[in-house]
């Protein structure tokens, strides 16, 4: 890993924090001795904690949220000279609403004002190369249109024709959820918009959980049984 790391033109990680350090930074990569061009990162918008439902941009705080590690490992990376992705809640095939929905992992708590933002898999992909021509820095790679949890996975409910998943009181989730609900952001993407001349194909989870389901629509017949006894997260 070391050779090649040492080799390569350009780097990409997306390896997450671990034990409070960066694992890349701290056991593989030593940016001094390489010969890289080109450093990159995938960061999260969990970065920048709570924001009480605000537009959050790159000029925003970092740190004070749950997301100590990551935002530790964010800022080396950028002392590096890297182009840091920050990501906000990632989906795709196999990965999303619909997935959650269809086997009755899905919920819904009630809390229109708690808002998140979404990035389809093919838009990080187009954000990454997009910033192979940008300067270093950090970009927000988001959809365009925050929205809570309640409202996709009853989009998602709707896109699969099954009922829409339960309420559930906050005390009943795990403490990982719960910390999630406690944070409330909308991430704005304008400064890769306009500096990396990249925009979301998946402006909303609409378009993205449409395409997702006509790509690879989760099996409902296997999944209706649980939805339907109310099963929970």
């Amino acid at each position: 890993m070391r050779r090649e790391l040492a080799a390569a033109t350009h780097v990409l990680s997306s390896a997450p924090p671990a034990a409070a350090r960066d694992p890349v930074l701290a056991r593989y990569f030593d940016p001094t001795a390489a010969g890289a061009q080109w450093l990159g990162y995938l960061s999260s918008t969990g970065v920048y904690g709570d924001a009480a439902g605000a537009w959050v941009d790159e000029t925003a705080p970092t740190g004070s949220g749950r997301r100590t590690d990551r935002a530790a490992a964010d800022a080396a990376w950028l002392a590096l000279g890297a182009r840091v992705f920050r990501l906000p809640g990632i989906y795709g095939p196999g990965r999303s609403a619909l997935d959650r929905v269809a086997d009755g992992r899905a919920h819904r708590t009630g809390l229109t004002e708690q808002v998140f933002s979404r990035i389809h898999v093919d838009d990080i992909v187009s954000g990454v190369i997009a910033g192979f021509g940008g300067l270093p820095g950090a970009y927000n790679l988001a959809d365009d249109r925050p929205s809570s949890q309640d409202d996709i996975v009853g989009f998602a409910a709707r896109l699969l024709g099954v009922p829409p998943p339960p309420l559930v009181a906050l005390a009943d989730l795990s403490p990982m959820a719960r910390g999630f609900y406690a944070e409330n952001r909308r991430i704005a993407n304008g400064k890769a918009k306009r500096l990396l001349g990249w925009s979301p194909r998946y402006g909303d989870y609409r378009a993205g959980l449409r395409s997702v389901n006509a790509i690879s629509s989760p099996a409902i017949t296997s999944a209706a049984p649980s939805i339907d006894s109310g099963a929970q997260r």
